[in-house]
């Protein structure tokens, strides 16, 4: 005659041990990776660290670029417009307007230079743009930006000569 099998508390399962598991269990690692991760993480971090600061630093360097390239636009316009006299101390003043409003702290040390040659007037502003780690003194990065053209005066259509 059978026997029925025994009942169940509700709620609860009967297991039986898996056939031939000795060692740990299924999702422990061995003994000897244990904290592996984190020694990896920790020797990758600095690497990654550095290459994002160097990102910034770039983002940085090119913003002072963009903005030493409009001061000295403006000056150059001004500059170009400018009459006989008097053109150079205008155009050095608007440029250096420039970088004051758009720019303040992305410049520093700036120099700004009206310059002329010939019938071209135009003006270079030159600065270094900010260090995001300020600890190596000698790594600076400079920005020169030099704009200019032929300077605007008027022609009469008689042929005679207009600009002296």
């Amino acid at each position: 005659m059978a026997t029925a099998p025994a009942a169940t508390p509700a709620g609860s399962r009967a297991t039986a041990p898996a056939a031939g598991r000795t060692g740990p269990e299924r999702g422990d690692r061995a003994g000897g990776d244990r904290g592996a991760t984190v020694v990896e993480l920790a020797m990758i971090m600095p690497v990654v660290l550095a290459i994002v600061l160097l990102i910034v630093q770039v983002a940085l360097w090119f913003h002072g670029r963009q903005v030493a390239d409009a001061a000295a636009r403006e000056g150059a316009r001004v500059a170009r417009a400018g009459g006989e006299t008097g053109w150079e101390d205008d155009a050095e003043a608007k440029a250096e307007q420039i970088v004051r409003s758009v720019g303040p702290r992305l410049l520093a040390d700036v120099r700004v230079r009206a310059w002329e040659e010939g019938d071209l007037r135009g003006v270079e502003v030159t600065g270094s743009a900010v260090q995001v780690i300020p600890l190596l003194p000698a790594l600076t990065f400079t920005v020169t930006s030099r704009f200019g053209g032929p300077v605007e005066c008027f022609r009469p259509d008689d042929g005679t000569e207009g600009c002296g």
